[in-house]
């Protein structure tokens, strides 16, 4: 089995949902047969492919939290309450604070149990929790595959 990190902006009023249906289609979709998806579980792409791969394909999915869901902003906790009948797994990393060590550590738990990623970064953001997840997985020497959105 394929085992497929997701990550991606949490920006992603700049675009309409179908646009992303469209995306995730044709990124994720050809990957999504016999896969085990892993997602941050915060908003933006986290949350919209979530929400792509439950109501999309039969890929098992983990949601992984950098503390606990009932932490996590109102879309993800949304899109995780929709889509609770196909989530494999909700792993809470339980972090006290919700800083940028907490969501890095999150990305490399996350980068550490897969085989790859697919990044959806916002093409105007050069440095963020994205681009750090899509460097890791380069340190690891692990493919990724890059969707400017």
């Amino acid at each position: 089995m394929r085992t497929i990190a997701i990550t991606g902006t949490r920006r992603t009023g700049h675009k309409n949902p179908p646009e992303y249906a469209d995306l995730f289609e044709q990124y994720l979709g050809p990957f999504a047969q016999n896969a085990h998806f892993y997602i941050g579980g915060a908003a933006g792409i986290d949350s919209l492919a979530l929400l792509w791969l439950a109501n999309r394909t039969t890929s098992a999915i983990t949601v992984v939290v950098p503390g606990t869901m009932p932490r996590q902003p109102p879309e993800a906790r949304d899109a995780v309450a929709r889509s609770r009948d196909r989530i494999k797994e909700v792993v809470e990393l339980g972090a006290t604070e919700l800083h940028a060590p907490a969501y890095h550590a999150r990305n490399r738990w996350m980068v550490d149990r897969t085989s790859m990623t697919i990044g959806f970064p916002h093409a105007t953001e050069p440095s963020t929790g994205t681009w750090q997840t899509i460097e890791y997985t380069a340190e690891q020497g692990k493919p990724r595959l890059i969707v400017p959105v």
